[in-house]
């Protein structure tokens, strides 16, 4: 078996074409020691009992085929094999030879374990000025003989405009300044998932694609020489496949930051064993760390029931130990310092992040300079709306989209006595930041604001982790679905929702 397979790894080689090797075989004992395969197969397992191993049906034939020495000879191979055996394994415990790691161990081995106190707060994650513009400038640049796509080109030249004019990035801008930060650090980046090229939502457009030869561009492989490689995949719809692939890869190297797509936060669905048995656990129960990053199209808009939640509640349901870090963030920055602090970090973690859909091109979600060029990433945002936190008389906590209704609603009724304060991690849990946000309105009565029904979502991690603050939870009903299918159902929903939020 062993020479078959080394001839058809060969042929495979040389030639560059699948082999199928068409193997005979069978199962002398059951599955593990303990098991007895008599029990479903009597009949079959007491002819395999009574048959001869494949060493004394050779020398019976050759015995047979006028051999006649051939039993001594195969007494004499058998017990040369096993003296040899024993004489290597009396050497070893002689004279151990000494292990040496090789590159990904080392690697790994520079790194450590996280404790609690690594998240009371994030490390530093800001680039220099200087590196912010070259690489944005960088980022709006192409060959003169190439020819994006007009929407594509008119699409970067409102990127430029918006930074020119205000200061500020889009999410998708900032995304992209992450991935060039690190690579000019001499990191590798790897993305994969279904239309990640240009971004299931047609907001990222990391490769560009000219409309006359059909040639690509990669926008984030000519910041100067010596750069680490950027390396994106359009993959195929198997969420439980790829999934696999990216975990194992991110494995090989904690250097790279390797990330994975959903086409939507709800297909991780067929992603779900390699969710249980590693991204959750591996560290627990293998030592393993691991710093994945998914991403997970999630929130409300009238979407239906398999187009609207990527299932917070069943990643916060297996939180514990610090195993992995959750988040639905709502700043350009904010996710660009998300990013950023997964190779920040003397130790990996798993990264899960509940990424918007049409809050993607949502002003609120723009940052300026200022943001990437200081500080870190920050797990809890104040509302920049209040002036007095003394008139405040409710505090609605939040995630993700939910902040952008609310807030709509805030601004357009002018409540300065309702601050939003939004919760961009969720696990672990930042303690320290929401007590200080519940002192300064210490006189305010507080509600967990969200869009998922009451039965999903963060209310229920929430009610049994956060016990420093008392508060109420405004959501949808419980419901075995994930969301309506009929869109004028939703845009109830979530307006009753809003007006609970403000009126309660």
């Amino acid at each position: 078996m062993v020479k078959v397979s080394q001839l058809a790894a060969r042929y495979r080689q040389e030639f560059n074409e699948d082999v199928f090797i068409d193997m005979v075989c069978y199962r002398k004992h059951g599955h593990n020691e303990g098991d007895e395969p008599k029990f479903t197969q009597p009949s079959l397992y007491a002819l395999i009992e009574k048959h001869a191993n494949p060493r004394e049906v050779y020398t019976q034939f050759l015995l047979n085929n006028g051999e006649s020495e051939a039993q001594a000879l195969a007494k004499e191979m058998e017990k040369g094999f096993w003296d040899d055996l024993q004489a290597r394994l009396d050497d070893v415990k002689q004279h151990p030879l000494p292990y040496v790691s090789q590159k990904p161990e080392q690697w790994w081995q520079a790194l450590r374990k996280a404790t609690p106190q690594d998240f009371e707060a994030s490390p530093v994650t800001a680039i220099k000025e200087e590196d912010f513009k070259r690489l944005f400038d960088g980022l709006m640049k192409w060959p003169e003989s190439f020819v994006p796509l007009r929407k594509v080109s008119k699409l970067l030249q409102d990127k430029i405009k918006l930074y020119q004019e205000e200061g500020k990035v889009d999410w998708a801008t900032g995304e992209l300044l992450a991935y060039a930060s690190l690579l000019i650090e001499g990191k590798d980046v790897r993305m994969s998932g279904e239309d990640v090229k240009r971004g299931t939502f047609s907001h990222r457009h990391a490769v560009l694609f000219d409309e006359n030869t059909n040639e690509t561009y990669s926008r984030l492989s000519h910041f100067q020489e010596n750069q680490g490689k950027f390396r994106i995949y359009n993959s195929l719809l198997s969420e439980y496949g790829v999934l696999g692939f990216e975990y194992g890869y991110a494995m090989a190297n904690p250097n790279n930051l390797v990330l994975w797509e959903a086409q939507y936060g709800d297909f991780v669905n067929g992603a779900q064993t390699v969710i249980d048995q590693y991204i959750s656990s591996a560290e627990q129960k293998w030592t393993t760390q691991n710093g994945l990053v998914m991403l997970l199209p999630h929130g409300y808009e009238g979407g239906g029931p398999d187009h609207s939640n990527a299932r917070p509640e069943r990643f916060l349901q297996q939180c514990a130990e610090e195993n992995m870090v959750i988040t639905n963030i709502t700043t350009a920055a904010n996710f660009f310092h998300a990013l950023r602090r997964q190779l920040t970090w003397q130790f990996r973690k798993p990264l899960i992040n509940f990424s918007p859909k049409a809050n993607l091109r949502h002003v609120g979600a723009y940052s300026a300079m200022q943001e990437f060029t200081q500080g870190g990433f920050k797990e809890v945002l104040d509302d920049p709306f209040i002036d007095d936190a003394a008139v405040v008389k409710k505090v609605l906590l939040c995630s993700g989209k939910m902040y952008f209704d609310l807030s709509d609603k805030q601004a357009k009724d002018d409540r300065k006595d309702v601050a939003i304060v939004r919760l961009e991690q969720l696990y672990p849990l930042p303690v320290k930041q929401l007590e200080a946000i519940a002192q300064k309105y210490k006189g305010a009565t507080f509600f967990w604001v969200q869009e998922e029904p009451l039965n999903m979502g963060a209310a229920a991690f929430l009610q049994m982790n956060l016990k420093q603050i008392n508060y109420g939870v405004i959501s949808r009903n419980p419901s075995a679905s994930t969301a309506t299918g009929y869109a004028k159902v939703h845009a109830r929903e979530q307006q009753q929702i809003i007006d609970t939020a403000f009126n309660i």
